[in-house]
This record gives structure tokens, sequence and C-alpha cells, in this order.
């Protein structure tokens, strides 16, 4: 890179010019620059005694030959991915042994109230004994065991008390060791209170309903087979793991990984065009149980083969959306949740052509990408309800308010079962052609999934599993245990506010989130922040009793008008009085545990000038391709994937 390269010799006058000038400090600090860029050599890699380089990821070790092209930003993604596939195997294990209990009794010529009892004793008896209750009682122990970590956490949090006062850690660097200890103590309480607020039955692989289940993924564009390897390491009872790329430079580097991490047994490498792969699975047959796409650039080409080639009940992990179907809206203060929609709603439209339905497991707006975890279903009763899990939003381009717009509607009617359920179009528009707030023009987002985008049991599996594996097993465990706890706290409802955009709409002081949110409650609504947005208000509130709050508030800290236009927002905000008396005293549930236990939220920037990496150079053997992956295995455009990033410039 030119900003690294030596500069080039002057000519001699110039030297002796600058020698005379150039002062000597400078001069004798030069050659001290080696040194320290051989002490900033990453944790993450190592260089090896014949010369090569290893990038250390996880359990996986990936070595290159040639130059080394890895984001370690990139590890949260691969993180999230390995516990979220675990939770994923636990649920459909456990789904896979209820219906062979159903068929076996089904062959036994049980009889219908039979087969009822066969299907609560299989259910229960998939993490006991079978005896009956056992359910009940798995599912009070995953209660009782966050309340035992939580003790535990209480305990050790105890005991670093009286270590600190009977001066066992004296200095800063006891100080330091004891304010680590406090934080994974406040985390540990975190994430089992998060966890044990759904009632979930966990899953012992030992068992005999589980011991000989396997399951299968494909992970489409693997590029140098880092995460292929990392699930065939780290997630148990996995069956093989299809790791497909287009080039043989690819799959060659895959086939080296796979043996270099004792791992050939499980990794099947396989050249392939993507789209070619999945479509052969669905007419052998053979189709996964995962499908796992994570390409550079847009996954839309991948999503009509990706739906089909995974099994009833299988997963999608996907991340990064380009052109999706959808119009995001530049500036909406949810743009980032937005962008997570209009992907799912891609998703959900690729699978309704087949008959096909999603359940979103999990959704993150993470950096700068998006990755969702969805589950694909046969069913064609729930194909009808897609347009009514499916919005547009008005979004007013004075005061930031925004309305959403279904596009079908559900109508049940007494009695119940698919033969009372009646589907039609929505009626509009939702919203008068100006804001009947601030009088301002609408743009219009959309169309998007307006449904729940996660799963409430999924995440409380999620976050057990992270607080029982620690940092041990995820590098970016913090990091993964501030973001579930916040997902954990997530309303699910679409989109949000933000006190930015609140504020600069009334060109006043901002409130503290504890107000608003305080104000908000004693209103008798719900709220809670968004993972996708620091400083973020999701709410059930109408838009009118917000701008209510917000009026009371700047009557008490009234704004400057001078900077207010006759016609501005603001001023025709202010000239309504409020209906409601706003009450800022503080509300019991204005602060969320994520904050109370001081958990990372949110993310800081890593480091300098982060971010998805360029995409390789190319090497002159595949001239023909539009460049290369990771560690010199060459990336073929939308049909190989670089496991150092992900390009989303578009997504949100």
């Amino acid at each position: 890179m030119a900003d690294t390269a030596d500069p080039p010799a002057p000519a001699a006058g110039a030297a002796q010019h600058a020698q005379a000038e150039r002062p000597p400090p400078k001069r004798q600090k030069q050659p001290q620059k080696p040194a320290a860029a051989d002490a900033e050599q990453p944790s993450w890699l190592r260089i090896n005694a014949d010369g090569t380089k290893s990038v250390l990821e996880g359990s996986a070790e990936i070595v290159f030959a040639e130059e080394v092209f890895y984001n370690p930003v990139q590890q949260f993604n691969r993180d999230m991915s390995v516990a979220a596939i675990s939770v994923w195997r636990d649920m459909f294990f456990l789904e896979r042994a209820a219906k062979a209990r159903r068929k076996a009794a089904r062959a036994a010529g049980a009889a219908a109230d039979a087969g009822a009892s066969a299907d609560a004793a299989g259910a229960a008896g998939a993490s006991g004994d079978g005896s009956d209750g056992d359910k009940d009682a798995d599912m009070d122990a995953a209660g009782g065991d966050g309340a035992a970590a939580m003790d535990a956490a209480e305990a050790a949090g105890s005991d670093a008390d009286a270590a600190a006062a009977a001066g066992a850690s004296p200095g800063s660097a006891g100080r330091s060791a004891d304010k680590k200890q406090e934080r994974s103590v406040r985390q540990a309480k975190a994430l089992a209170k998060a966890a044990g607020a759904v009632a979930f039955e966990r899953v012992d692989l030992s068992h005999a309903d589980f011991v000989d289940q396997r399951f299968s993924v494909l992970e489409a564009l693997s590029a140098t087979g880092l995460r292929a390897v990392r699930y065939a390491k780290e997630i148990g009872n996995i069956g093989h793991v299809v790791a497909n790329d287009l080039l043989d430079a690819a799959v060659q580097s895959i086939q080296r990984s796979a043996a270099h991490n004792g791992v050939d047994g499980i990794v099947r490498p396989n050249k392939g065009d993507a789209c070619q792969v999945m479509y052969r699975a669905i007419g052998d047959g053979q189709t996964f149980d995962v499908v796992d796409l994570d390409p550079y650039g847009s996954a839309a080409p991948f999503l009509d083969g990706a739906v089909q080639a995974v099994t009833d009940g299988g997963s999608q992990p996907e991340s990064c959306w380009a052109k999706y179907g959808g119009i995001n809206i530049p500036g909406a203060q949810y743009t980032h949740e937005l962008a997570l929609r209009i992907l799912l709603h891609a998703i959900q439209a690729a699978a309704a052509r087949h008959r096909r339905t999603i359940e979103p497991l999990l959704s993150c707006s993470i950096d700068f990408y998006v990755r969702v975890f969805v589950r694909v279903r046969e069913s064609a009763a729930l194909v009808k309800q897609a347009a009514s899990t499916t919005s547009l939003v008005f979004h007013c381009t004075g005061c930031r308010s925004f309305v959403l717009q279904p596009l079908g509607k559900l109508h049940r009617k007494s009695g119940g079962g698919d033969g009372g359920v009646r589907y039609g179009p929505s009626i509009g528009p939702a919203m008068d052609r100006n804001c009947v707030h601030c009088g301002g023009q609408s743009h219009v987002g959309g169309p998007f999934f307006s449904d729940p985008i996660h799963s409430s049991e999924f995440v409380a599996r999620m976050l057990d599993l992270v607080a029982a594996a620690g940092p041990a097993k995820f590098g970016t465990h913090t990091r993964m245990a501030g973001m579930l706890a916040v997902q954990s706290e997530e309303l699910p409802i679409p989109l949000y506010f933000t006190l930015p955009t609140l504020g600069a709409a009334l060109h006043c002081q901002n409130p503290s989130m504890v107000k608003l949110t305080s104000a908000i409650l004693h209103a008798g609504h719900k709220v809670s922040q968004s993972h996708a947005a620091q400083g973020s208000i999701k709410t059930d509130a109408p838009a009118d009793v917000i701008w209510d709050i917000l009026r009371c508030w700047c009557k008490q800290h009234p704004p400057s008008d001078k900077n207010m236009s006759p016609n501005s927002p603001a001023r025709r905000l202010l000239a309504v009085e409020p209906r409601i008396t706003a009450n800022f005293e503080k509300h019991p549930k204005a602060t969320p545990d994520s904050r109370k236990y001081q958990l990372v939220r949110y993310q800081e920037n890593p480091t300098a000038n982060w971010g998805p990496k360029a995409r390789p150079k190319k090497h002159k053997r595949d001239e023909g391709d539009h460049g290369n992956d990771a560690g010199g295995a060459p990336e073929s455009g939308k049909r190989s994937r670089s496991e150092g990033g992900t390009d989303a410039d578009d997504a949100e």
C-alpha cells in the first residue's frame, strides 16, 4: 500500500538540503519504526516457521501462503452464527424427537386421544426420563438455573468486595482486576436474568433421544472455509458441512483448512455455482437443514434457491441486503431496522412463491451489515397471512413521525380454525397527504416485514448458551451478551423514534432517556430501546402522546425560537397545547437491566478506519474473475464471499 511503502530516495542535493533543515531528534527516531510495527502484530495473526501466516479465530486455524485478507471485526458475525445454529439445533432436535414419537404412536394404531397424550409425553420425555410432568420440571429448572446463576454471581460479587476490603488487590493492577471481575459479575447477573425471563426446555445431547441425531449445513459461499471449519469444530452433532465455492483456488483453500484442523471428515469441499448447487439439491431431494448465505455483495440472487434448498423447519442465516424489492428512507431514524425488515420481506416473498413461510428467530443490525436467522416452513395456510405481515411506512419529512400501512388484513371469526380466518386488503391510506402533527410531506418506505423480528424463546436460549460458554469459546462474548440482552428487551413492534430526532424537531434541549421513558411509562404505555440504534425509543404510544410529553418538557425547558421559521415543524408542534400532563419522575422500569448491569449495549468503533475491507487484488491466473477472496482464494463477484467482510454500503 502506498501509505506503508518506503519513500523513494532523494537526489544528493535534495538530501543535503533535507539534512540541513530536519531536526536531529526526528532523524534518530526513524529506525525505530520497524520495531514498533513488529510490536503491533495482532493477536489473531501468527507467523509460522516456514514463512506462512496463520489466522486464529475460535478453535480454527487457517494457514495462508500468500497475502492474508482477514477482518477481525467480522469475528462477531461468525461467533453469533455458531451460537445461533447451536440453539436452532436444540430446538430442531426437540421437534424431530416429538415428531418421531407421534409417528410411532400412529404406527401402533393409537387412538386420537392417546396420540394427543403421546405428544405431551414425548415433549416432556425429550429431556427427562419420560415420566409425566418432566417438561414442567425441566422448564422450572431452566428458570431455577437462571436464579442459581444470579445467586452465584452475587456470591462472586460479595467475594470480590471482601477481597477489595481486605486489600487483596492493592495498586492500580489490583483495581483493574477488581473492576474486570465486577464487570463479569454484572454481566453474569444480566444474562441469567434475561435468559430466565422465558421458560424453555434444555437439551442434553448425550440423551438417547438426541445422541444419534445429526443435521447438515450448506455454506454456499465458503471462500477459505473459516466459517465451515468453525461450524465443524464448535457445533455438536453436526453431520456434515458442504463448503462450496465457484473457484478452484477457493476449493483448494477449503481442503487445506479442513485437513489442517482435522475436520476433513465433516467439511466437504465442493466446487460449483451457489445457485446451481442449491437447485441441484432440490432436484435430488438432498436438501440441507441449514443454508448459510454471507455474500460479499447482494444476497438477492441466492434467496430463491436458499428457501427451497433448506428442509422444512430448517434455518437460513443470511447477511447483507442491497436491492431486495423495497425502498429504505435515507436519513430516517429507524433506517437500520427498516433494512432488516426489508430483507426479511424479500426472504418471505421468495418463500411464498413455493408455498413456504418464514419465522424470524434473530435479526441483527451489526456495524456495516445486517444478518438474520430464519426458519423456513411448509404451510399454505401461513402463506396466506403474508400480506397481513407486510407493511409500508409513511415518514414525515418535517417532524420525523411515522405511520404504518399494512398491505393486508386478517380477520378471525369466533370458533377458530383455518376455516374461521378471512383475508383481504387493508383499508388506507393510513395518513393524510400532510402530516397531522406538523403539516409536513411524507416519504413512503417499504414494503417490509412488520411482524416480530426476534423469537423470545430463541433469544433466551442464545443468552443461556452465551452465559454458559463464556469468553473462552466466543472471543466477542462481551459484545454478544450486550446485544442479545438489548434484543431480549425490545418490544415486538416495528420501528422507533430517537432522542436526537425528537429534540431536533422541537429545537429543544433533549430530556434524558430515563426521563422520557419514565414519562411514557407513567402515561400507561410500553417502551424499550432497539439494538439497532443508540438513543432509540421503541414504544406502543401513538405519536400524539410522544409530542404531548415533549410539549410538557418544553414548557419546563423553553426552547429558543430564534432559529424557528414561521412555518417550521417546531412552531406548528408547539402551537398545540398538550392534552396530558407528563410525569418525568423516574419510573421503576425506566432503566432496563442491560443498562443497569452496565453491559456493552452499543459497540464503539473498534479501530481506526474500520469497516468492510476492499475486494482483494486479482491474481493473474484469474483475470476472468471479479476479484479474489480471503488469503489468495480468488473472489468471483456474486458467487463468492470474503470471510473478511461484507460489502453492505447500500444496506442501511
